[in-house]
């Protein structure tokens, strides 16, 4: 009898990077959490890319070595002791580790220099600010002393949005910042300083009766898929989104108040739930992403911890558009909408099938022989929640508006799937990049008039480029339009390639008539392509402001929100300039 050969699978790096490693900073979240492609989707992979198992036999660039580098800290002595004089001795540092973890989010051009051992745009001194009157006297001595300022909340930005390209103070808000400032049961709100973590705050309102002495239970309702690792106050200068948004709201849905430390003094907006006095300072502040003051306290909205009453639901349609079709319908029904709400293309599905282990399995046949086809059926997943009557009442509306379009329910399970992994999937990255693979996002917001242009168009530059997986699936729903995300994965490991083909999508995304952000935000990244969309006279508003709050610039300068970006890295509304090479931004931080 036959033996049958076993089939080769990568021997994946599950091992904690080793400390003060280039990989320990790299490394997305709990440094002993990992994720490998599934078996079904490794063959898929090599299938797509053109690669063997022999290219899976040897890793590449994975940056398990000590960091190492030579940019010290252009601090002087003095100035290093009159920020130890505010803050404590204990929480100014210039250690080179501590540095360059703070320089870098988690953007993919992040994750590439650090394999390739690339440390620039470092800050001279980290600080751990403990409290707001701390913060106030780090601004004002900046201020004097013309110094930059940039502030690392959680490290999950993907727009280059932490990066201090022109060095000075860093402040690292984990340490120290991330208290309960206030709680109110009555009003149901809460007040946090802003490096309070995702995980804590939702711990902390889930378990209130317990720690705050609460009747009930609560959520902060928001949860992006930075969540673990991510700050409040992150999610409120970036104008963020989480999963549960088409229930909750974006996060501006989510803020009541804000404070700010500005170089002209504290800016702090009233608790009202709503006024009518002139434009609104919590929407002028939010999106500003550092550059007006560093945010320090945030009052959010809170609600009602009902697990119990979440119905969850998924759906299999045999073509996107009918998919397209059935969400449109669902968020204009006017009987409630889901809480967690997600479509997924054709491709998406197909790789979403594999990575769950569903291919090939009983359901896959059952759906196979019901004219659901690999390649041309749609994943739609979710779950509503509320009050329990409500909630039921919107997952059989659903139901009917699905059953109406053709679409298979799946059940519950499918779902239940997607949530045991819904903040893991980024742990992806690291064993994909060791074999010299690229698995990036950029996302657009765009209404349903837009929706198949820009779907169609961004996709097709995507797939352009031969051996690539483009996965897309919609989410944060509206009854005008929804967010599209965009997932796509290649063989690439050089910076330069990597530059051209992803500012090619953003060229795409502007071209379709898509916004260029529904919530990464914009950063230094995706700066270029901002005037390009609002206007130049909108974007004169911004800088109208910048100059008010920071005559200096020493709020996150360096490109953000191309306040003070050089007018060759911009884009107009046609995309990239005649003959413009992609490149990674510098600024002259001495004009």
């Amino acid at each position: 009898m036959k033996r049958k050969v076993e089939e080769f699978y990568p021997d994946w790096y599950h091992e904690e990077a080793p400390a003060g490693s280039w990989r320990s900073i790299l490394k997305w979240g709990d440094p002993n959490e990992f994720k490998a492609p599934s078996r079904a989707l490794y063959r898929m992979m090599k299938d797509v890319f053109d690669m063997t198992d022999d290219d899976f036999k040897e890793k590449k660039e994975m940056g398990l070595e000590k960091v190492e580098y030579d940019s010290p800290s252009h601090f002087t002595e003095q100035q290093l002791k009159d920020l130890a004089a505010i803050v404590g001795e204990d929480n100014v540092t210039t250690d080179d580790y501590a540095r360059l973890s703070v320089a870098y989010g988690k953007t993919m051009i992040d994750l590439m220099r650090l394999r390739k051992h690339i440390a620039e745009n470092l800050p001279d001194a980290v600080v751990y600010p403990r409290s707001h009157e701390d913060i106030v006297k780090l601004v004002k001595y900046c201020n004097d002393n013309k110094i930059p300022m940039y502030v690392y909340g959680g490290g999950s930005s993907v727009t280059r949005g932490v990066e201090p390209v022109c060095g000075g103070v860093s402040l690292d808000m984990r340490k120290n910042f991330n208290k309960v400032v206030r709680f109110s049961e009555h009003n149901q709100t809460i007040t946090v300083e802003a490096g309070m973590s995702g995980p804590r705050l939702e711990e902390i309102l889930n378990h209130a009766p317990e720690i705050l002495h609460a009747k009930g239970r609560y959520t902060c309702g928001h949860f992006p898929q930075s969540f673990e690792y991510s700050s409040v106050g992150g999610w409120a200068v970036t104008r963020g989104a989480g999963q549960n948004s088409s229930y909750y709201g974006k996060i501006e849905d989510i803020v009541i108040s804000q404070t700010y430390v500005t170089p002209i003094g504290v800016i702090k907006s009233d608790e009202c739930p709503r006024n009518a006095t002139g434009p609104s300072i919590d929407q002028i502040m939010m999106g500003s992403e550092g550059t007006f003051g560093i945010l320090t306290h945030v009052t959010l909205r809170i609600f009602k911890y009902m697990p119990e009453n979440r119905f969850r639901f998924s759906y299999v349609f045999k073509d996107w558009d009918s998919a397209v079709t059935a969400a449109r319908e669902i968020m204009q029904g006017e009987f409630g909408y889901p809480s967690v709400f997600r479509v997924s293309d054709p491709e998406e599905t197909s790789i979403g099938f594999r990575l769950y282990g569903v291919a090939d399995t009983p359901i896959d046949t059952v759906l196979k022989a019901r004219g659901y086809e690999d390649g041309k059926r749609c994943l739609m997943l979710g779950f509503t929640e509320g009050e329990r009557h409500f909630s039921h009442n919107v997952r059989r509306r659903i139901a009917r508006i699905c059953h109406k379009y053709g679409a298979m329910f799946t059940t519950g399970i499918v779902t239940k799937a997607w949530e045991h992994g819904r903040f893991r999937d980024p742990y992806l990255r690291e064993d994909m990049g060791d074999y010299g693979l690229m698995l990036d996002t950029l996302e657009c917001s765009v209404n349903w008039d837009n929706f198949m242009d820009v779907y169609k168009q961004v996709r097709k530059f995507c797939k352009s480029r031969p051996n690539t997986m483009c996965m897309t699936h919609m989410s944060h729903f509206y009854p005008q339009g929804a967010n599209l995300y965009f997932i796509f994965e290649a063989k690439m490991s050089d910076i330069d390639e990597y530059l051209e083909y992803q500012y090619g999508i953003m060229d795409h995304i502007q071209k379709a008539g898509a916004s260029m952000s529904h919530h990464h935000g914009i950063g230094k990244m995706t700066a270029p392509w901002l005037e390009g969309q609002i206007g130049s006279k909108e974007l004169d508003i911004y800088r109208t402001l910048k100059k008010h709050f920071d005559p200096n610039n020493i709020m996150n300068p360096g490109g953000t929100l191309a306040l003070d970006l050089p007018d060759e890295q911009r884009r107009d509304n046609k995309g990239i300039l005649e003959g413009k090479k992609a490149e990674i931004p510098h600024y002259d931080c001495d004009d």
